[in-house]
């Protein structure tokens, strides 16, 4: 037992936290005493880590197949549950598969299989059907935002996945909204719920009504951007049409963003969190589908471009910001004789001021073609931007570290010096490339 807690604390000191929440210590005490759980708590309180640290000591270092399967709704949530199980450091092998990217690519990395396996449906469902690996030693199974996964229509696929797992011993359901109704074909029997739902009744979130003169919301939208300053945020759209609209407008104005939405290619969706992670664009347009899941930082606002259509899209865009202790505004964009849905109460009015203006955009990003599978660390990028780049700790962002390449988050006014000084130089033994993203 106290060597157990000394592993959890070697993996919460690699992690960078300094306490688990009650949420967490409770999650973790129920997932390892009892075979079945439904985990219940609002988006953003860590739910990811809190079946992990279990997970991650029912694991048999001697075993060399896959132990674990985690299903998720989207292929951002299978990358950022991978990334959070590399940075524990636990030894144990672990890749995400999902649609969107190459097949061969899934099949080279399960050559070495892993001991916990993460993915969307249709693309487990898929390496299931032709038996890339074994199955009879998956004893967990974790599906997580599973009332999403249910609503994009993957019950055929869970059902298809889960009736070929004969040894399941330990099921976690989890979720960020009440309403979760769990199929018969996931044998969940007599679960235990926590649930931490209740405890976000107190919220420190603000909703603010923000009035269009005319239908169209455009420089409405502008000028509440201006109001808000530097800030990082996400405008949520109903339609990808919508957001190449808005998109098209903001650039004309000078406002640097990224877009996300099902309809980009997977990279380009990747790449556009990571910009606005580092801080290249401080604004986001996007569907819902950035409304959980994301692996993005605590935000001070969101903007409700176009009315949510239920109750509960509004509930998981709100979620974005005010999380767990911290404040935050969601702004509601509506015609001025426009009413609001039944669901949507409580709204202050904002005023906002039309001639504020945004400050100039201060990060950009750069590319390098190497990463892990290179055995290349974020040290050693650091080192090369100090030694050869020449550059300051101040003018080094934000690094993101993926298996075959990396991000590196530089000042806008050094971003094109640094490219060509950095291009076609070695780091750990390899030929570069680096470029502006």
């Amino acid at each position: 037992m106290a060597n157990s807690i000394k592993e959890q604390q070697d993996i919460l000191t690699k992690l960078n936290i300094h306490q688990l929440n009650p949420m967490q210590e409770e999650a973790i005490s129920v997932i390892e005493r009892t075979p079945n759980t439904i985990l219940l708590s609002p988006t953003g309180t860590g739910k990811t880590l809190a079946f992990l640290l279990p997970l991650i000591k029912t694991l048999d270092p001697g075993n060399k197949d896959v132990q674990a399967l985690i299903l998720v709704p989207s292929r951002e949530l299978a990358i950022q549950i991978e990334q959070v199980v590399r940075s524990m450091g636990s030894g144990f092998k672990v890749n995400a598969v999902y649609g969107g990217r190459p097949m061969s690519k899934d099949k080279i990395e399960l050559k070495h299989v892993p001991a916990i396996l993460i993915g969307t449906p249709g693309r487990i469902a898929d390496h299931f059907s032709n038996d890339r690996f074994t199955k009879e030693r998956i004893k967990t199974l974790i599906l997580d935002e599973f009332d999403k996964s249910l609503e994009d229509g993957f019950e055929t696929e869970m059902r298809q996945i889960i009736n070929q797992l004969p040894h399941i011993n330990k099921r976690v359901l989890t979720s960020a909204t009440q309403s979760l109704k769990v199929p018969g074909f996931v044998r969940l029997d007599r679960p235990t719920t926590i649930n931490y739902l209740k405890e976000n009744v107190v919220s420190k979130l603000e909703i603010k009504a923000v009035s269009s003169p005319t239908k169209n919301k455009l420089q409405t939208l502008v000028d509440l951007l201006g109001h808000l300053g530097n800030q990082p945020g996400i405008v949520f759209c109903n339609l990808r049409d919508s957001i190449d609209q808005v998109s098209r407008f903001l650039e004309k104005n000078n406002l640097r963003h990224s877009c996300f939405s099902g309809g980009m290619e997977q990279k380009d969706r990747e790449r556009s969190l990571i910009k606005f992670r580092n801080g290249t664009s401080q604004i986001l347009i996007a569907t819902d589908l950035a409304s959980r899941g994301l692996d993005i930082p605590e935000l001070k606002f969101i903007i409700h471009y176009e009315l949510p259509q239920s109750a509960e899209e509004f509930l998981h865009r709100n979620g974005r910001t005010a999380r767990v202790d911290s404040k935050g505004t969601a702004y509601v964009l509506k015609w001025e004789k426009e009413s609001l849905p039944d669901f949507i109460k409580n709204t202050k009015v904002a005023n906002i001021s039309k001639k504020a203006v945004r400050k100039a955009q201060f990060w950009e990003t750069l590319f390098i073609s190497g990463g892990r599978k290179d055995k290349i660390s974020k040290g050693d990028i650091a080192g090369l931007f100090f030694k050869q780049g020449k550059i300051n700790q101040d003018q080094l962002g934000n690094i993101e570290l993926k298996q075959d390449c990396a991000f590196v988050a530089v000042p806008l006014t050094i971003a094109d010096e640094l490219a060509e000084k950095l291009n076609n130089t070695r780091l750990k033994k390899k030929k570069i490339r680096v470029t502006v993203l």
